[in-house]
């Protein structure tokens, strides 16, 4: 298993907003962390990625192993640099900076000195990125953002690539690509940990699904495994 995270609390200041996070995900495969506005996904992902700290103001508790080794209480940039990527919710791309530029300046070898992730394989993945090179962030669409963001991630050639609410404010169309997007990374092997609470966007994606309520994990499971009647029961769709 190349990511566990066991009893995990965090805390905003005196708020406590996870409790006792368990779940895990083997290599090569896609796990969907997904629950209501609120449910704790966002909250789950800073605290892997080590955002959760005194710093911002937050705590967290628990344990967090990366690969058998545990990372609760790293310092972001080492989580970064142990082989973690991370597309946060809102994309975050820098505006100033042309698409080249913004993959360029997030390139590098992975833990193991493999470059799987090249532009070129870049380029094939999303070969609308190729076409708006030159172009600077404000000048895209929401879609191509998303898509910026999501290459930037994997340009890191990380073993683990984590997705934050990557549809939100996004046409259906545009969902639609980047759910194929995912599936086309699953084929090739890419790790992934996805925080959604797009629920047709979280089956095409996902192997296993975590649903959270309230900072904890309410129910867990194959994809295809999940009846109905559960999603309608927490996700009220």
């Amino acid at each position: 298993m190349i990511l566990e995270v066991k009893d995990v609390h965090a805390y905003y200041k005196d708020s406590h907003v996870l409790f006792g996070m368990d779940f895990g995900v083997d290599e090569g495969e896609s796990v969907c962390l997904i629950g209501r506005n609120g449910a704790g996904k966002t909250t789950t992902m800073k605290a892997i990625m080590g955002m959760m700290n005194p710093v911002h103001k937050c705590t967290t508790k628990g344990s967090i192993l990366f690969d058998g080794k545990e990372i609760c209480g790293k310092p972001t940039y080492a989580i970064s640099k142990a082989g973690m990527g991370y597309v946060p919710q809102g994309r975050h791309i820098f505006s100033m900076l042309t698409v080249r530029e913004n993959l360029e300046i997030a390139e590098r070898k992975g833990v193991g000195g493999e470059m799987t992730w090249t532009m070129e394989r870049i380029f094939e993945l999303f070969p609308r990125l190729k076409e708006r090179l030159n172009f600077k962030g404000p000048s895209l669409s929401g879609g191509e953002q998303q898509m910026l963001a999501v290459a930037r991630g994997l340009v890191q050639n990380p073993r683990i690539l984590l997705l934050d609410e990557i549809t939100e404010g996004l046409a259906p169309i545009i969902v639609d690509e980047l759910a194929e997007i995912i599936a086309e990374l699953r084929r090739q092997g890419v790790t992934v940990l996805v925080a959604e609470q797009n629920m047709k966007f979280a089956l095409k994606v996902s192997d296993r699904c975590c649903i959270l309520e309230k900072g904890k994990i309410v129910y867990s499971d194959k994809t295809s495994d999940i009846p109905q009647e559960i999603f309608t029961k927490y996700l009220g769709v």
